[in-house]
């Protein structure tokens, strides 16, 4: 097998010139594998089309979940909510034949393989708490006295969990338990809408949001589960870092108008994962 694998996360294509890049995206050869890791859009319908458009151009795709995806907006004739709507996506994913984390593994054979593809849902738990909070109240206080409140504290519903972070824990005992079993010998890339580690999220100008940008329960997971590399978005921040050894890349396309505020992508919508880049070309 040749090929290459990819990735982008946060195409947000309710963006009409984001839906206009997604459209120009495609394969550089008939074995190329794509990783979607989130935010595709805010609608069932647009969802739908943009893993459906990929999934049959790519020879495979990965997606795992990013919170729009999850979100119950006005306008949107889906009107499920919570865990119903999570598993209404992972049907939109097998109908367009993409793999999502209630599938089995995916293993990439290609450049720099064998390497088990592990998509992951653990949503974010309060955790990556503001400096000077001890709890998820303190916490949340300080981000709406800063005027800093992530929506999905109203259209993202845990439903039938008690919170989205009784959810975010459900998700991680789960995910674990399945990473500890299914991997077997071979290294991983781990893809996850949110770091897995907090330290991306030091550089927010609005540390206040970190708090809905991952969960301290998934710390180590690079480590423990052999991560060749760990794919995720969400920040907005593209770049590629180093953790403990291990290649963390954020992927994001972001908004229109952070694309402007970066002059454009100059490296291109998608971010080569394997074989591993040149140290020169990992960034964007």
């Amino acid at each position: 097998m040749t090929g290459t694998l990819w990735a982008f996360s946060d195409l947000h294509i309710g963006h009409p010139q984001n839906r206009r890049l997604v459209e120009t995206i495609r394969p550089t050869s008939d074995e190329d594998w794509l990783i979607v890791a989130g935010d595709v859009g805010e609608t069932m319908a647009d969802v739908a089309w943009a893993l459906g458009l990929l999934g049959r151009r790519f020879a495979q795709v990965v997606w795992a979940p990013g919170n729009h995806e999850l979100w119950t907006v006005a306008g949107d004739p889906c009107t499920l909510r919570g865990e119903e709507r999570y598993r209404h996506l992972v049907e939109v994913c097998r109908q367009a034949g993409v793999a999502s984390p209630e599938d089995p593994y995916p293993v990439w054979e290609g450049p720099g393989g064998p390497v088990v593809l592990a998509p992951l849902f653990v949503l974010y738990d309060y955790t990556f708490r503001p400096p000077g909070t001890a709890t998820k109240e303190e916490g949340l206080a300080l981000a709406h006295a800063a005027g800093v409140v992530c929506s999905d504290e109203y259209v993202l519903h845990p439903d039938p969990h008690p919170s989205r972070d009784a959810w975010c824990r459900a998700r991680v005992a789960e995910t674990e338990k399945r990473l500890s079993t299914e991997l077997g010998d071979l290294p991983s890339v781990l893809i996850n809408h949110f770091p897995l580690v907090r330290q991306p999220t030091k550089v927010l100008t609005q540390p206040e949001f970190a708090q809905w940008c991952g969960t301290e329960l998934t710390a180590d997971w690079h480590l423990r589960f052999r991560a060749e590399a760990v794919v995720y978005g969400h920040l907005h921040i593209p770049r590629t870092t180093h953790y403990d050894g291990v290649r963390f890349e954020e992927v994001s396309l972001g908004y229109p108008r952070e694309q402007r505020r970066r002059g454009g992508l100059p490296r291109g919508a998608l971010r080569q994962i394997l074989p591993p880049p040149p140290p020169d070309t990992a960034l964007w």
